[in-house]
């Protein structure tokens, strides 16, 4: 088994802001523009360098989508910031009807994505996006596990045509994925491979799926990890080849366990393959206050979790 090294906790939207900052300087066509939240989403640096490519919208949201969609008739590539909560629930409608039925070339970078925002309660989280936006025609769903990877993520959906959902998180993270690695769109990630059971993960929970699969070794458990950092087009290639040597899967988010990942893999798999599949997901609740390690805790997202729902679904084959 590979192990991978943890080169320092960094929270994802940094890794956003950095690739932002990085598209700046090498595509004129890249814009910017924020909904009153420019240090939350680490937009400082591309304003400050290209002030006539940032534009604040402050506190309307669902202007900032229908500005971001007009700049792109003039060849612009506008990135959007703001919360996930307000990223998609807030603006749904205007993403629907001038964003993706108009298969306009926005990307709606989206922060303090799931649990992990905390204190600031369920009013300002939101597990429930990602079902929102890959059930919208043409739209591309990232999430990505580290601030590595969501740098790159930041600087390849600039090169792809169409629209993208990018989500990352607020707190700081295990940052364990290689420095200026490829970002393939599509593409799932074989961290380790093993023949007992799939662990397919995405996000924060990635981390969480390295950490059981090392613990579940102990245990004469061989774990295959797979990082799934587009849920959608997903990668059903990899999952179908995964499965067909381990016979099971456990699927892991931090985000509701109706409409996300897991409801992906699940369609593909009852389609192709039909095989046991455990779920690390929040049971279809709503957020509350606390600190992420906390809310993460209570709602059973952690690699302890993963460890039990691998070893049942073992059981189940």
């Amino acid at each position: 088994m590979k192990k991978y090294t943890n080169t320092g906790n960094k929270d994802t939207r940094s890794g956003f802001g950095a690739g932002l900052t990085e598209l700046g300087q090498k595509n004129e066509n890249v814009v910017a523009l924020c909904a009153d939240l420019i240090g939350s989403l680490k937009m400082d640096d591309f304003k400050k360098n290209h002030p006539d490519r940032f534009f604040q919208i402050g506190i309307a949201e669902a202007n900032m989508i229908g500005i971001a969609a007009g700049l792109t008739i003039g060849g612009k590539i506008p990135f959007t910031g703001t919360f996930a909560n307000f990223s998609t629930g807030r603006v749904y409608d205007q993403i629907r009807q001038s964003v993706a039925y108009s298969d306009k070339n926005v990307k709606i970078c989206a922060s303090h994505a799931g649990l992990t925002l905390g204190e600031d309660g369920a009013t300002h989280q939101i597990l429930e996006d990602i079902g929102l936006m890959k059930m919208l025609p043409g739209m591309t769903v990232i999430n990505t596990c580290d601030y590595n990877q969501t740098k790159a993520a930041t600087l390849a959906i600039a090169d792809h045509h169409g629209p993208v959902y990018l989500r990352f998180g607020r707190p700081s993270v295990a940052n364990f994925t290689p420095e200026n690695g490829e970002f393939v769109i599509g593409k799932a990630v074989m961290l380790n491979e093993g023949t007992d059971v799939t662990i397919i993960a995405t996000g924060h929970l990635v981390w969480e799926a390295l950490l059981a699969a090392e613990k579940l070794e102990e245990k004469g458990i061989s774990a295959e990890v797979i990082n799934i950092h587009t849920i959608k087009p997903l990668d059903e290639e990899a999952i179908l080849k995964s499965v067909a040597k381990t016979g099971c899967v456990v699927t892991a988010e931090e985000h509701n366990i109706l409409g996300g990942l897991g409801e992906s893999v699940a369609r593909t798999l009852s389609l192709n393959n039909p095989i046991p599949q455990e779920y690390v997901a929040v049971q279809d609740s709503f957020g509350e206050s606390g600190t992420p390690a906390q809310l993460m805790e209570k709602h059973q997202l952690n690699a302890d979790t993963i460890i039990a729902k691998a070893e049942k679904v073992i059981h189940r084959k």
